[in-house]
């Protein structure tokens, strides 16, 4: 694994806990010998992880709508910063550019930047781990929500043992490096009825 894509809040949140786990998971990925590509900004703990990234001496690729460049405030420090025309192509980009997705806490936009790239391993687009960096339970909610969809017929266990979940860095990214996607297609049942 060379490169995670870290989704995060372009704010730092209420609580220390928060910053001080955005640095800790970007000395965790230089240790770990892997890149972070992130969402270009200077502010929030998406600066926060691209500075842990660049002073542990590692690389760190942005990718920022020209829109967002002035009001996330890009960061001009990166190893790359990518300017693209919208938040399709910087979601794409971001992709592709990534053999794993992470989501530390953040708002609207992180949740549908994971939701998205959840969305397409069930669907069978890619084949990349996903993991939540589940800090003082942050995520304990949402997870919650998910399983309630298993529990109500809305999804299957095996897709929502997609998401690697963990409270350490470290422990996540080895996660992420040993995770092999489910191997059913979504659809299978559905197709065998018929």
């Amino acid at each position: 694994m060379k490169s995670i894509c870290v989704y995060c809040g372009s704010s730092l949140g209420t609580r220390p806990v928060y910053v001080e786990a955005a640095q800790a998971f970007g000395r965790a990925l230089v240790e770990a010998g892997c890149s972070l590509v992130f969402g270009g900004g200077r502010v929030g703990l998406m600066g926060t992880i691209a500075d842990a990234v660049l002073e542990a001496g590692g690389r760190a690729v942005g990718v920022i709508p020209q829109l967002l460049l002035e009001k996330e405030v890009g960061h001009t420090g990166l190893s790359e910063l990518h300017v693209v025309a919208d938040m399709h192509e910087r979601k794409k980009m971001m992709a592709d550019l990534s053999d794993a997705f992470v989501a530390l806490p953040g708002g609207a936009g992180t949740l549908e930047e994971l939701f998205e790239v959840f969305t397409w391993a069930q669907l069978g687009y890619h084949a990349k781990g996903i993991g939540l960096l589940d800090i003082d339970g942050y995520y304990r909610p949402l997870v919650a929500m998910l399983e309630h969809t298993v529990n109500e017929g809305f999804m299957q266990r095996e897709y929502l043992d997609i998401l690697q979940i963990d409270a350490q860095p470290d422990a996540l990214i080895s996660k992420l490096q040993r995770y092999h996607p489910p191997r059913r297609d979504k659809w299978a049942s559905e197709r065998e009825a018929v």
